[in-house]
């Protein structure tokens, strides 16, 4: 592991996973099935793609519509970030089931279109990024063209009338603390995404650390979580899941695919990172998804 400073949210988040250890469980151990589902619909596996961006930039030409059908072949749910109207379109025509996380665009309108386009597309799901608004320097972000604005507590009705705002499940993204939380719960929302985009904030708590405090949290009884930031493996999955996830998401490893072997290099390390999560269950007992436990894991380093 590279030398990083103290305060690299990605290193620590890294450690943090790392620290992460499992008791075995082989007696009665049988066969184990990855089976997911998720708003009414069944995947083989609950490991998933980060909401990428600018893939034909970062990755390679197509590179969006490669993570798309990549995701499709593994049976996988393919999640999109910032995206122009087209590129949606077209991951869509895949046949991939999309959860796409809008910007917090300053022009609230296009946030609106986009959930209006998500509907339309009969996207799995919908959502809404709420860490990613200032660069390094606290000021607003203007990406690519599109200045972005924050979701304030005092706009909590604005967060509802988005989540209101298509019959799709509505996502946040970004949620790092139980007061994010209960804020987005408040609204309405279908589910969160425990994260944090590692740059914007030094010292960021890891996912997997403020997980089971909103999982056992009373007033966010019945949630959904999912989890993004250095998921890299199966076991990584199984250690998220353990603790209270649905399901994970993994970005960087698979624009590493993309660029070496486009979409079949996504479907290839989607399958990889699910045959490690069902070892890990076959190791600890586990049937399905349902039977992973926190009781099973411990911080050891």
């Amino acid at each position: 592991m590279s030398e990083r400073k103290p305060g690299d949210s990605n290193y620590n988040t890294r450690r943090y996973l790392d620290s992460l250890m499992i008791e075995t469980r082989y007696i009665d151990s049988v066969s184990a099935s990855t089976a997911f589902t998720l708003f009414g619909e069944r995947f083989e596996t609950p490991i998933m793609t980060s909401p990428l961006s600018h893939l034909d930039t970062f990755a390679r030409p197509g590179g969006m519509r490669d993570l798309a059908q990549g995701a499709k072949d593994a049976g996988a749910v393919m999640w999109m970030g910032m995206a122009e109207l087209s590129e949606v379109e077209a991951c869509a025509d895949t046949g991939a089931r999309i959860i796409e996380i809008i910007k917090p665009y300053a022009d609230r309108d296009e946030i609106y279109k986009r959930i209006e386009q998500a509907q339309k597309l009969n996207l799995l799901a919908v959502g809404l990024d709420i860490d990613f608004v200032y660069d390094k320097d606290g000021e607003a972000k203007n990406f690519h063209g599109n200045p972005l604005r924050e979701v304030t507590s005092s706009e909590l009705k604005e967060l509802a009338e988005y989540a209101a705002a298509s019959h799709l499940p509505f996502i946040v993204k970004g949620v790092l603390s139980t007061t994010d939380a209960i804020k987005a719960s408040e609204a309405g929302v279908s589910g969160m995404v425990v994260s944090h985009h590692g740059y914007s904030m030094e010292f960021a708590v890891p996912p997997l650390f403020m997980l089971p405090m909103l999982v056992h949290h009373p007033d966010l009884a019945g949630q959904t979580y999912f989890v993004d930031c250095e998921i890299q493996t199966g076991m990584d999955a199984y250690k998220a899941m353990a603790l209270g996830a649905k399901g994970v998401c993994i970005g960087r490893p698979l624009m590493a695919a993309i660029r070496e072997n486009g979409a079949e290099g996504v479907t290839n390390y989607l399958r990889e990172a699910t045959k490690q999560l069902k070892k890990a269950m076959i190791g600890t007992g586990c049937a399905t998804l349902a039977d992973i436990s926190e009781e099973v894991i411990y911080q050891v380093l």
